[in-house]
């Protein structure tokens, strides 16, 4: 078997494409500035696909799943496991704002700062509808609305009921379930044919962000930057390295696995311009479908492990920066609402600054003004928060998957291993739950 040239390799091309922008970006700042339509192109077109692999995922996989309370399990599982690393992700970000303090020494006076640069995300958060305007608005106004409205739970919504409808309508429902695989087979066509054009959307986003904001604006925010990717490296390095170990795979073969993925994270900032192409690439590690289907789209607004960081790490810099003072009660206040507000904060690039902007106000001792200290560097940080909330929803779905016993370790052993799959002997060859992994099987055991 011949391997492909270099030039030929899609992850390749995305880091000379990106490569390629951030010189653009610093040397003709303007010209790199006019290069944004390819990114915005890129990832309209990525979203124009979401809804449908979504809806046909999930529904095929739910309605192949026949016993609902089996549903009901996965979901519940789920919720519980993105809960918990949620609160750990929102906790590690406190943490590292006190022992790192990355705005000691600004000694910024709030009267000082341009209220009128973030008045318009402190007014798109202030609209918000709280806990229950956000559930009222994953119901859509009409069926078909859920796919016109851009967003990812409405879709979820409308694919449980209608996958649920089909698992008890039984044998009479067969036709209709495989002509929708047949449907979703054609969509994940489409996904391929639209990531083949990912080096240029790449190229554009990061273009447009260096010719935008510029690589020098990013030297007086360089602790508070670094802060943030340091936080988020150890929280996936030893948090979820911590967890794939305890399941029986290598965190880091995984990202090997993933790697055109989060190069495509990397250079869009948004995590959504990987959601289909993640789906597909984890039901082809061992993961079932119904589980990936379940897991992965709610991950994007219940799993934002970098969201959620960046969240407590941010108010807790501008307090530093204002040499705010904040009690270990509005401390605690902030860690509960966070958990809240940043359910609302989907991979769109710009969402996180408008849910700081939110959970600003249960603080009101810290100056929504402040938000202007990072307004500039919020975009550089965005790359880091979506590739975070990207990783920690892969490894969601495999835990999920291994914790119901719907994990093909044989599948799992050959992917991360680049072996291909009629390779692996049996179990006792693949990666097959010795030592650690024998978390995930106790747990698999449990379920059943």
């Amino acid at each position: 078997m011949t391997s492909r040239p270099l030039y030929k390799v899609l992850y390749v091309q995305v880091i000379f494409a990106i490569a390629v922008g951030v010189l653009l970006g610093h040397l003709l700042p303007n010209d790199a500035v006019a290069m944004k339509p390819l990114g915005d192109a890129f990832i309209k077109l990525v979203r124009m696909i979401i809804s449908p692999v979504i809806f046909c995922t999930v529904v095929t996989g739910i309605a192949s799943m026949h016993d609902m309370r089996k549903v009901g399990r996965v979901g519940g599982k789920a919720l519980l496991y993105f809960e918990v690393m949620s609160t750990l992700a929102l906790a590690i970000g406190l943490l590292a704002a006190h022992v790192l303090a990355p705005g000691s020494g600004f000694n910024v006076d709030p009267r000082t700062l341009d209220a009128g640069a973030v008045s318009g995300f402190a007014a798109q958060a202030a609209h918000g509808e709280g806990l229950t305007g956000f559930f009222m608005h994953i119901i859509p106004e009409t069926f078909f609305g859920a796919f016109t409205q851009g967003d990812i739970l409405p879709v979820l919504l409308i694919a449980m009921l209608f996958g649920t409808a089909l698992a008890v309508m039984g044998e009479p429902a067969k036709p209709l379930i495989g002509m929708i695989e047949l449907l979703s087979k054609s969509f994940f066509r489409i996904v391929r044919m639209i990531t083949s054009l990912a080096p240029l959307g790449a190229f554009g986003a990061i273009a447009f962000t260096i010719g935008r904001y510029g690589i020098v604006s990013l030297l007086p925010m360089m602790k508070l930057i670094g802060t943030f990717y340091l936080t988020a490296f150890l929280f996936v390095s030893i948090g979820l390295g911590a967890i794939a170990r305890a399941c029986g795979f290598s965190l880091w073969r995984f990202l090997v696995y993933i790697k055109d993925e989060l190069l495509i994270v990397l250079g869009t900032s948004t995590s959504e311009a990987a959601l289909p192409q993640l789906m597909e690439k984890l039901e082809r590690l061992g993961c079932s479908r119904g589980i990936v289907g379940l897991v992965v789209p709610t991950g994007y607004s219940f799993n934002l492990d970098g969201t959620n960081i960046y969240m407590t790490l941010a108010v807790l810099f501008l307090a530093q920066a204002t040499n705010t003072h904040l009690s270990v009660t509005q401390e605690i206040t902030l860690l509960a609402v966070t958990m809240l507000t940043s359910k609302g904060s989907t991979g769109v690039t710009g969402a996180g600054f408008i849910t700081l902007a939110a959970s600003l106000s249960v603080v009101p001792t810290v100056p929504v003004t402040a938000m202007v200290l990072i307004l500039g560097v919020d975009r550089f940080m965005s790359e880091c928060r979506a590739l975070t909330n990207t990783i920690g929803n892969g490894v969601a779905s495999i835990v999920v998957a291994a914790w119901e016993g719907e994990l093909d370790r044989d599948r799992l052993g050959a992917a991360l291993a680049k072996k291909p799959a009629d390779a692996v002997a049996g179990p006792d060859e693949a990666i097959s739950g010795a030592g650690s992994a024998g978390f995930c099987r106790d747990m698999a055991g449990d379920a059943d």
